[in-house]
């Protein structure tokens, strides 16, 4: 058995989370190194000194808790963020007032920027922009006024940290983008070989039993029938459009797998014109269309698909319930082209244009029509005891311009 592909999970923010783990660990040396070599101008280096030990502490023991999002807790945000703002305002306490408003370093230093950054992989910008506004508040109470240099660095922290957070949402948006785009391409993968093997095997059985059974009659005549929708149905489903059950063949309907779908939105985004033609696909209309989505204005798809149902209900009419029809969908470099026909007796010559004068505009206005509204053509081409042939085409350029109107 072929092996299933697996969609890899990409942490596009777990990079971040090692290096604020570096970061804490770099920069509680350094708030270390300062105070050593500062030691001697402290009044009072016992308050100092008791810190240090609770923030080295404090950073070796909770190097987990920033491994990754899931480690790191409100709880340990709310933790990590008192440590941070205490060290700040014990500053005052340890320190002598002359080297603080000459703007010496506070007790944490630059440690407390990892706490905003913590937040801000966190929860994005919004959780960086209180985080950031608490330190910058805690600044200012320890420097007894916004000095120029506690305004500078306030002001750094905040917009580095709000920055930061602002990218990481933008990068959790595009993980999520592309682990669902990774997901559809493996699942299109999927389903084609899955599709390649049911066509290989169920589909040209099912084909084969429908046409033995119409040339043996009888009873074995409706198994071919039901073989013949089971085969419709089946491609319809490994192909990936779940078509709803059209009135033409709604009868041919029962018994088989086909489900309903929505019709397209007309919010301007092109749809692929091969769903909304399946759903006249059933055991009396077979369909052949292009393995790639042929694209069409959600308007111009409708209207060619009504008109394609229109043609088919002529067929219905005017050759017999029973009679097998066939769609063929083409798209061609600068058109669609749909073509649809059957296995009637034809058409008379002249006698359509004795049916429109009659007051009778079923292809005038329901297919020719309908055409003519999106910038296309309907050609009837007939010959008496060979069928009648419908080809509907539009030119891309023209519905291109009907789109924009």
């Amino acid at each position: 058995m072929p092996k299933r592909e697996r969609v890899l999970r990409m942490s596009v923010e777990q990079p971040l989370w090692r290096a604020l783990t570096a970061y804490r660990v770099l920069t509680m040396f350094y708030a270390v190194g300062l105070f050593a070599t500062a030691y001697d101008r402290f009044p009072r280096p016992g308050v100092a000194i008791g810190f240090y030990v609770v923030l080295c502490a404090w950073t070796l023991a909770t190097l987990p808790k920033v491994a990754n999002a899931a480690s790191c807790t409100k709880r340990f945000l709310a933790a990590d963020l008192t440590i941070a703002l205490a060290g700040v305002l014990l500053t005052r306490a340890a320190d002598a007032a002359d080297r603080i408003e000459a703007g010496g370093p506070t007790l944490p230093s630059i440690w407390t920027a990892g706490s905003v950054l913590a937040f801000a992989i966190k929860g994005g910008w919004r959780w960086a922009a209180f985080a950031s506004t608490l330190v910058a508040a805690a600044n200012v109470v320890e420097r007894g006024a916004p000095t120029r240099d506690t305004v500078h660095n306030v002001v750094l922290v905040w917009v580095a940290s709000i920055a930061i957070g602002y990218v990481v949402e933008v990068a959790r948006a595009s993980e999520r983008t592309l682990a669902r785009a990774l997901e559809i391409e493996a699942a299109t993968r999927e389903r084609e070989r899955l599709a390649r093997d049911i066509h290989d095997g169920v589909l040209q059985v099912l084909a084969m039993v429908q046409r033995r059974a119409t040339v043996l009659g009888g009873e074995a005549e409706e198994l071919g029938r039901m073989a013949g929708e089971q085969e419709v149905a089946l491609r319809t489903l490994v192909s990936g459009g779940l078509v709803p059950v059209s009135r033409v063949c709604e009868d041919a309907a029962q018994g088989a797998l086909v489900r309903a779908v929505d019709e397209p939105d007309d919010d301007g985004a092109p749809v692929d014109l091969r769903p909304l033609l399946a759903r006249y696909a059933c055991g009396r209309v077979t369909l052949s269309e292009p393995g790639a989505p042929v694209p069409l204005p959600p308007a111009a798809g409708r209207e060619l698909a009504d008109a394609v149902g229109a043609a088919l209900d002529n067929v219905r009419r005017h050759v017999g319930e029973d009679a097998r029809a066939w769609i063929l969908l083409e798209d061609e470099p600068d058109a669609v082209i749909v073509t649809v026909r059957d296995e009637g007796p034809g058409i008379p010559e002249g006698r359509l244009a004795q049916a429109e004068g009659e007051g009778r505009l079923g292809v005038a206005l329901s297919i020719r029509g309908r055409l003519r509204d999106i910038g296309g053509t309907a050609e009837v081409v007939s010959v008496p005891g060979q069928g009648t042939e419908v080809e509907l085409t539009v030119p891309k350029g023209a519905v291109s311009k009907t789109a924009k109107r």
